[in-house]
C-alpha cells in the first residue's frame, strides 16, 4: 500500500524497471491527470451504479436464501446450503462461458424465456443500457453464497425464547422479522455491509472475462481501468494514483456505514 501511494506520485512505468534512475516525482501531476480523464470518470459512474445497485441486491437475496434454508419446514438443509454456496468456489471463466449463453441474444436461455410471456430479445451484453444489469446479475447470483452462510451463522444465534415470547405478544410473522430478526441482525448486517461494499467497488473479473468494459465503456470499471492503465500502457505511476483513489472511496465508504450503525444501534 505505502508502495503505490509513493508511486502515485511519480512517472513510473515499465521502462523504468531497467533504470530507476529515469523515475521522476511529478508531484500531483497524476491525480491531475485523472481528475481531466474522461475514461475515469465514466468508471467512476459505472462503479459506483455497481456499488449502488449490485450491494444491496446482493445482501438481499443473501437475507432471502438464508431464511429459505434456515426456515423449519425445509428438508435436506445442507444440500441446499452447499448449491447456494457452490457459484462462491466456482471458476469465473466456467460460469462466464455459461452465462454467455445464458445472454446471447438469439440462443440464449434468458431471451428464450422472455419470449414465453412476450417480450422480444435483448443483446444483453451488446446493449450499452442492458450491459452493466447483466453483470450485476451475474455478480450477484455468484457471490451470494458467502454471505448467506454469513446470515444463517447469525439467525442461529438468535434466542428462540425471543420468537417465542412475540408470538405470545400476538406478533405475526412479518412483526417477529421486523422487531426481532432485524435488529438482532444488526453486526451481522454491518460485516455484510462493508465486506460487499469492498468487493462491489474492487469488482474487475465480471467485465473483464465478459465484455472488456465495453460496449462503449458502460462496463469500465475504475479496477480494470487501473489495470489497462497499469498493465496494457504501462502507466504504473498513474495506475497507482487510481488505486489510492479507489482506497479513499472504500475507506469513506466503510466510515459511513460503521456511523450509520452506531447511530441506528439502540
Amino acid at each position: 500500500m505505502l508502495g503505490a501511494f509513493v508511486l502515485s506520485f511519480t512517472d513510473f512505468d515499465i521502462y523504468s524497471i531497467a533504470n530507476l534512475g529515469n523515475t521522476r516525482v511529478v508531484g500531483l501531476k497524476n491525480y491531475h491527470d485523472l481528475a481531466t480523464s474522461p475514461q475515469f470518470w465514466i468508471a467512476l459512474r459505472n462503479t459506483l451504479y455497481f456499488v449502488v445497485v449490485g450491494g444491496p441486491l446482493s445482501a438481499a437475496v443473501s437475507l432471502i436464501a438464508a431464511i429459505l434454508v434456515n426456515a423449519k419446514l425445509v428438508r435436506f438443509k445442507p444440500f441446499f446450503r452447499s448449491a447456494f454456496f457452490a457459484p462462491w468456489v466456482t471458476t469465473l471463466v466456467a460460469m462466464a462461458l455459461v452465462w454467455r449463453y445464458i445472454y446471447h441474444p438469439q440462443y440464449g436461455l434468458l431471451n428464450a424465456a422472455l419470449g414465453v410471456v412476450g417480450i422480444g430479445p435483448v443483446d444483453w451484453l451488446g446493449n450499452p443500457h442492458w450491459a452493466m444489469p447483466a453483470l450485476i446479475l451475474l455478480s450477484v447470483w455468484k457471490n451470494f453464497g458467502y454471505n448467506m452462510l454469513v446470515f444463517l451463522a447469525g439467525l442461529q444465534s438468535i434466542p428462540e425464547e425471543l420468537y417465542e415470547a412475540a408470538a405470545l405478544d400476538g406478533a405475526g410473522a412479518w412483526r417477529r422479522f421486523r422487531h426481532v430478526t432485524l435488529p438482532m441482525l444488526g453486526p451481522t448486517f454491518v460485516f455484510v455491509g462493508v465486506v460487499t461494499m469492498i468487493a462491489s467497488f474492487q469488482i474487475f473479473s465480471e467485465p473483464y472475462v465478459m465484455t472488456q468494459g465495453g460496449p462503449l465503456k458502460s462496463t469500465l470499471t475504475l479496477v480494470l481501468f487501473m489495470y489497462e492503465e497499469g498493465f496494457r500502457w504501462w502507466r504504473l505511476g498513474f495506475s497507482a494514483s487510481i488505486a489510492v483513489v479507489l482506497f479513499l472511496l472504500t475507506l469513506v465508504g466503510t466510515l459511513v456505514q460503521l456511523r450509520l450503525q452506531r447511530h441506528s444501534a439502540p
